[in-house]
């Protein structure tokens, strides 16, 4: 069990978000209207909140911060479907598969005025789209929470060997990376306005998945991110018949670096995410369009490709390689 896991919610009392008021044992699909687009058209938050009849943690599962990170949106997705969250044996489970509906509408990160939700936090109720999105979440959601799961993806073109990320000062964060279970659990600073250092701040521990990039399903991070919910879940106690692979052994990764492209050009890895690799091996060629010139791209230092580009063409600056290094097996 989490040591010292703090309990905010009285058990007894309801969760009552966007109307809906729901009780232990009970379940309710809440809609949380954050604005209108100049057509009128509604942007509404879709909330699942589950509830067991036995007191325990509430725990938000969190998907779609950015709209077109669509295997954050199918891992919550699919857990709901799959009946996942569904006769919790103790404490209570808040599932939101996707919070930026315009981003996921127009296969965007942002919203209409260009902001990031991740960057909007903790918002305010009379901002932009963003800021209203992270208001919502910070003020209606959060206060119910006693630690919390968001799940991202890679940006545009880059893909993310499955991984949990997480702030080393945060102890039950980081005991709940060990337990959820990748390959990888990368220590990363906080970020300004994020989602992440909000709920810090609201003393809520976070963890973040990343796998697969945008605007593309990617089913072995699916299986890894749903494979980690059940073994949390099992571990607190919330769900006992529910079948998951065993541990995985996991690395700490304590800091990472990426290799950018030296050369514009059409970019060939040979080395790929989740392979370890030593400083001055060949991972990758840069090549020019005229078959006159062709660049090896070496490793920089020894350590585990935690992410790489999957951009055919690219320029010099571009981020290729994301290598993880100051390793510690778990």
């Amino acid at each position: 069990m989490i040591e010292n896991l703090e309990i905010k919610h009285t058990f007894e009392e309801p969760i009552v978000i966007g109307g809906a008021t729901v009780f232990p044992g009970e379940y309710a699909l809440a809609n949380i209207n954050v604005g209108r687009l100049p057509s009128d058209t509604r942007i509404d938050i879709k909330a699942h909140i589950f509830r067991s009849k036995n007191p325990g943690p509430c725990i938000l599962v969190l998907g779609g911060v950015h709209g077109d990170e669509i295997n954050g949106i199918e891992i919550v997705r699919r857990s709901i479907e799959e009946d996942i969250f569904s006769n919790l044996e103790r404490g209570s489970i808040i599932a939101i598969p996707l919070l930026n509906v315009f981003g996921f509408i127009n296969f965007s990160r942002e919203v209409p005025d260009g902001k990031d939700v991740n960057r909007s936090f903790p918002g305010i109720s009379t901002g932009s789209l963003a800021s209203r999105v992270a208001n919502t979440l910070t003020k209606k959601i959060l206060p119910y929470i006693d630690f919390a799961m968001d799940f991202h993806t890679g940006g545009s073109s880059r893909f993310n060997y499955p991984q949990i990320r997480y702030h080393k000062s945060d102890k039950k964060a980081e005991e709940l990376a060990i337990i959820f279970g990748t390959k990888y659990i990368i220590q990363k600073p906080f970020i300004p306005k994020s989602f992440r250092k909000t709920s810090h701040e609201m003393n809520i521990p976070t963890i973040v998945f990343e796998g697969g990039e945008s605007v593309r399903l990617d089913g072995h991070s699916i299986s890894v991110a749903i494979q980690g919910i059940k073994r949390v879940l099992a571990h607190l106690e919330m769900k006992h018949e529910v079948e998951f692979d065993s541990q995985v052994k996991s690395i700490l990764v304590e800091k990472t670096v990426w290799l950018r492209a030296p050369y514009s050009g059409i970019f060939i890895w040979s080395k790929d995410s989740g392979e370890y690799v030593k400083k001055g091996e060949p991972i990758g060629e840069l090549k020019d369009a005229y078959g006159s010139k062709s660049i090896t791209v070496s490793a920089t230092r020894d350590g585990h490709i935690i992410g790489h580009s999957n951009a055919s063409v690219v320029n010099q600056g571009d981020a290729l390689f994301h290598i993880g290094y100051n390793l510690t097996p778990l």
